[in-house]
């Protein structure tokens, strides 16, 4: 029933050779490894205006500079990361940078704000997409939690299925929303020049406006540099693009800078022009589309390619997390389950973790993104800063042909970057706080899972000139319950083995234990009989005891010890909730002694 319910929701496995034809090419790889960045056009200039109205709304003027400031931050990034594309054409973005320029730390440190800025991207695009559906149906508004869960759950399981599959179907909404705010912005601009609009809804550009301090409008800038979170993705996914693929990968890099820059402008713009002034029931986008349209066709026509922008951005995460997972898990600093590929050949166990750590978060801050954005950002411009600060050693180092512009734009990343990570810090430390404590903690991990690995390794090397010395003989050990045929398939198959054979019966009184020597000795005289008196009914315990007592002996004459456990399996799985599972639990318990063999006879139930 599992494997049916599994194969109707993923799809048939996919075989290894089938590989190639999960390659994206450049307008599905735009869709889905875009949707990220596009997508935060919904919420970036917001938190320009969030930022400015604690003065008063006569510095919504001031969005427009600060607008530009973040475009210049914008074409950094997008420059300096076209030139990690080329550097790093494996992939790996700023993990694989920072490690091999800064250092192993400052690569975990990035690798680590990362990981859990792709968790934070699923909650924040799914939350933000659940507040844009409430915001134009105001009686969900009470069920957010629940729709952004199934919104997560619906996108996880289409992952599931495929790169190719979840971005043939995630193209389309991507697409829809960037002609439907291309629309808005046209109409918009259009009703302003020719006069449609009152310029009496905003202040003049210029206006002095009294309480305004530098620091404000750098905390502004740093809010509305949330709009660049999802620019690093295509750099970390540079594996999934067709050959060639950090040509495909660049050109796809350039094509979401310019659309994220237009439609970021256009927003932010508009949003300046008609007087908006956000607030926690109704976002910016929708306030500028009721004023543009009217609650008609065109106002649900952007909501609703809105809300699924910003849910469908949540596959940025999807893409980019399994990929970062596998170089962490490739240099032993997560565990290696990263690195599988399931049935579909995705990497699963990435992308279901990923899956259930955002439901977490969510759940967590209820959904609100408000909640969520300020840590989003600051999780992203760390591995910013560190990225291109690992670029400028490496120029530095390597002076390649051509180097000084190169030097120049990561240069000016690295700074602007490290701005408004401090900007974050200086804030909203109150939101943010929680990363300088998670992020130590997460780099400890990574260390102690590597130091792991590495004595697992150093154990199972066989070193020159090692010898084994070999086993004398074998004792096994069968525990009973009774005399039945599952015991007997157990006990046949033991003497078959070996001689030294010992059958242990565990009894809780004293009459049980008579009762049961007689049976035995007339049923299996040449097999040695063991009972054990249970005055507290525990089986492990003096079980455990006498195994102990058997291997002490056994290893002074070179024997080795095996518990050879007796197992029915019924015929269907719903009916081992009706037995006891006294055998697994004794297996569980043994597996972990050392120098004890634990096997299992299984004896399969026909009806």
């Amino acid at each position: 029933m599992l494997s049916s319910l599994k194969r109707f929701l993923i799809g048939r496995p996919l075989k290894s050779t089938e590989l190639g034809e999960q390659k994206l090419n450049k307008t599905k790889a735009l869709a889905i490894l875009s949707s990220d960045a596009l997508s935060s056009v919904a919420y970036g200039p917001e938190q320009i205006l969030l930022v400015l109205i604690t003065v008063s709304t006569a510095a919504f003027w001031y969005s427009i500079p600060i607008a530009l400031g973040v475009l210049i931050l914008l074409t950094a990034l997008i420059l300096s990361y076209r030139q990690i594309i080329f550097a790093y054409p494996h992939g790996g973005g700023a993990y694989v940078v920072s490690r091999e320029n800064l250092g192993i730390n400052p690569g975990l440190i990035a690798g680590g704000s990362l990981l859990v800025d792709y968790i934070l991207t699923v909650a924040v695009s799914v939350s933000a997409g659940t507040d844009a559906i409430t915001s134009a149906f105001p009686s969900l508004h009470q069920h957010n939690v629940l729709i952004a869960i199934i919104f997560v759950l619906f996108i996880t399981t289409l992952n599931l299925r495929g790169v190719t599959e979840s971005a043939s179907i995630l193209a389309y909404p991507v697409y829809l929303f960037v002609l439907a705010l291309f629309i808005l912005i046209g109409v918009g601009i259009y009703n302003i020049v020719t006069g449609h609009v009152s310029p009496e809804l905003h202040t003049p550009i210029g206006t002095p406006v009294a309480g305004l301090s530098l620091f404000l409008l750098l905390r502004a800038f740093a809010s509305g540099s949330s709009a660049l979170t999802g620019v690093e993705a295509i750099s970390n996914a540079i594996p999934n693009f067709k050959d060639p693929a950090p040509n495909n990968a660049s050109r796809t890099l350039m094509a979401m800078g310019a659309l994220l820059a237009i439609l970021f402008s256009g927003i932010v713009f508009l949003a300046y022009y008609y007087g908006i002034t956000p607030s926690g029931e109704e976002t910016v986008v929708s306030k500028i589309a009721d004023e543009t349209f009217g609650r008609n066709f065109m106002y649900y026509f952007i909501q609703g390619t809105t809300a699924l922008i910003l849910i469908l951005a949540a596959n940025t995460g999807y893409s980019a997390f399994p990929l970062l997972a596998v170089n962490l898990a490739k240099d032993k600093f997560i565990p290696r389950m990263f690195t599988v590929r399931g049935d579909r050949l995705g990497y699963s166990n990435g992308i279901t973790v990923l899956g259930i750590a955002s439901i977490i978060l969510i759940i967590i801050f209820k959904g609100e993104t408000e909640s969520l954005i300020p840590l989003y950002a600051v999780g992203v411009f760390i591995p910013f800063t560190l990225s291109q600060t690992g670029m400028i050693v490496k120029w530095v180092k390597e002076k390649p042909k051509g180097w000084v512009p190169k030097l120049i734009i990561n240069s000016t990343g690295a700074l602007i970057s490290f701005i408004v990570t401090l900007m974050f810090f200086l804030t909203k430390f109150e939101q943010v706080w929680s990363i300088l404590v998670f992020l130590p903690i997460i780099i400890i991990i990574f260390h102690r899972i590597k130091k792991h690995y590495e004595l697992v390794g150093e154990q199972l090397r066989i070193k020159p000139g090692q010898t084994i010395k070999p086993i004398d003989g074998n004792v096994i050990i069968v525990p009973v319950a009774g005399i039945t045929q599952v015991v007997e398939n157990s006990i046949n198959y033991a003497t078959s083995l070996t001689d030294q054979v010992i059958a242990v019966y565990i009894a809780f009184e004293r009459e049980d234990e008579r009762i049961f020597e007689e049976k035995w000795n007339k049923w299996q005289p040449n097999v040695r009989l063991v009972t054990l008196q249970s005055q507290y009914r525990s089986i492990i315990t003096p079980l455990t005891k006498f195994i102990d007592t058997v291997e002490k002996k056994a290893s002074e004459n070179n024997y080795r010890v095996t518990v050879l456990i007796p197992q029915f399996i019924t015929k269907k799985s719903w009916h081992n909730i009706l037995h006891n599972q006294s055998s697994l639990l004794i297996r569980a318990y043994l597996l972990f002694k050392r120098d004890v063999i634990v096997a299992t006879v299984p004896y399969h139930f026909k009806k």
